[in-house]
């Protein structure tokens, strides 16, 4: 994989290796699981478009660059870990913003992917 080495380290970023080897294991099973799925999952993107409920979205890159977290203490100091925000967290693949009437309609959609994947369900933060 360009970008990482099999010691975890991202090229071009200061900071210590991958604490664990769970996010190079996340990024390969992304990977893999993209190639394996790819006609079902985009299916299921493409008759959420057709519904009129995929307002927005992307894929993240989880191929070449593992994540990194920023976490900035109240006193102001900065540390860069490399990896997700929390140890043994998975890896995030991509986002969609779709338009529904309730979170019981999200729960649906989601429960509709038809790959074995998992999906968090957020609403969006409305403005005051």
């Amino acid at each position: 994989m360009d970008g990482i080495d099999e010691d975890h380290r991202i090229d071009g970023v200061e900071g210590p290796a991958l604490p664990f080897g769970h996010a190079l294991q996340n990024l390969r099973r992304i990977q893999a699981d993209r190639a394996a799925y790819r006609k079902e999952y985009e299916g299921w993107i493409g008759g959420l478009a057709a519904a009129g409920k995929l307002v927005g979205g992307e894929a993240l890159e989880t191929e070449r660059i593992a994540p990194a977290t920023v976490r900035t203490a109240a006193d102001g100091t900065s540390t860069l870990i490399d990896g997700p925000a929390h140890a043994g967290e998975k890896t995030l693949g991509g986002w969609f913003i779709v338009e529904v009437a309730d979170r019981a309609e999200a729960f649906e959609l989601a429960k509709s992917l038809p790959t074995p994947e998992t999906i968090e369900v957020r609403p969006i933060l409305e403005s005051a």
